[in-house]
Order: structure tokens, then C-alpha cells, then sequence
């Protein structure tokens, strides 16, 4: 998958958060849980957006761990609606494992920047031992 694809993913992602919390009820713990997951849905695209403009490996990471985070609570929120029937089961499934998936995108980016990171210190001090 290109950057471009995975950023386009996090935007479609956003924009479907955005249609489910317009759609949760007007109660005190649907107003809970739509301000939490309007702020945590929708910033893992901007995040990703300043991940793919880092200044080092380790900004990179950085802001790659804080998308992940992010899908993380999301995750959760979702799961809770879910959990408590504020909307139905099979309308939330498609967000849930579309979150699931960016989850598992990002979780494996941050392990292979971190990877890339070791395999560069390791081939710098060999170089400095030549």
C-alpha cells in the first residue's frame, strides 16, 4: 500500500466517524462518546499527513505512534457503541474492522521503522570499523 493510499484510507475513515457521530443518540453518554471519537477518529489523518513530512526516522516513529494511539481509542469508542446498542451491531462491524486494519497498517510501520532504525545504527558502525 503507498502513502497515498493509506492517507486516503485515514480521510475515508475520518469522514465515516464523522457520520456516525452525527448519528448517535442526543443522551448524555452519546454526547460523551461523540465528542471522544470525533476528536480521536478523525486526527490519525492529519497525524499521518505530519508523519509523512518527519524530519527524522525517529519524528516518523513518533507520529506514527501517536495515529496509532488514536485508531487505538477509536477502536475502543467504537466497541462501546457497539457494547451498548446506541447504534445497530452490523451498521458499526465495516468501522470497527476498517479500524482494526489501519491499527495493524501503522503497528507494522512503527516496527518496521524501528527495525529500518537498528539496521542503519548497526550498518553506520560497521562502516566506522572499516
Amino acid at each position: 500500500m503507498t502513502s497515498e493510499e493509506l492517507a486516503d484510507r485515514l480521510i475515508n475513515f475520518a469522514a465515516r466517524v464523522g457520520k456516525v457521530v452525527d448519528a448517535l443518540p442526543d443522551t448524555r453518554m452519546g454526547r460523551h462518546i461523540a465528542g471522544q471519537l470525533v476528536r480521536s477518529g478523525t486526527s490519525p489523518a492529519p497525524n499521518y499527513e505530519e508523519a509523512c513530512a518527519a524530519e527524522s526516522r525517529a519524528d516518523f516513529s513518533h507520529k506514527l505512534s501517536i495515529c496509532l494511539k488514536e485508531l487505538r481509542e477509536s477502536r475502543c469508542w467504537i466497541r462501546l457503541i457497539i457494547k451498548t446498542e446506541m447504534l445497530p451491531e452490523h451498521r458499526m462491524g465495516e468501522l470497527l474492522d476498517e479500524c482494526t486494519q489501519l491499527c495493524n497498517i501503522i503497528g507494522q510501520s512503527i516496527v518496521t521503522t524501528k527495525g529500518n532504525k537498528k539496521r542503519a545504527a548497526a550498518a553506520d558502525i560497521s562502516a566506522g570499523l572499516r
